[in-house]
């Protein structure tokens, strides 16, 4: 995991559907990604989707509904 985003649209996904969106590693597979996430964050995933722009991968994460997104992007400072 690079590092997280902080459009509107990340922040409306943080608020609305828990889920956090990460820049990743162009090689990571879904599986790593999860892996890094839940290690480095300490939280549980429901899921993982990939989205490759340009020469750029973000992984939209969806939290476990014990784990509120907002909390960690408080933590880190997003919103």
């Amino acid at each position: 995991m690079k590092s997280f985003k902080t459009t509107e649209k990340s922040v409306r996904l943080i608020e609305t559907e828990n889920t956090l969106v990460v820049e990743a590693e162009m090689n990571d597979t879904k599986a790593e990604i999860k892996k890094k996430t839940e290690e480095e964050l300490k939280v549980k995933i429901k899921s993982v989707r990939t989205f490759i722009r340009g020469n750029r991968k973000y992984a939209y994460i969806k939290l476990n509904e014990k784990n509120p997104a907002a909390d960690i992007a408080a933590k880190y400072g997003l919103i």
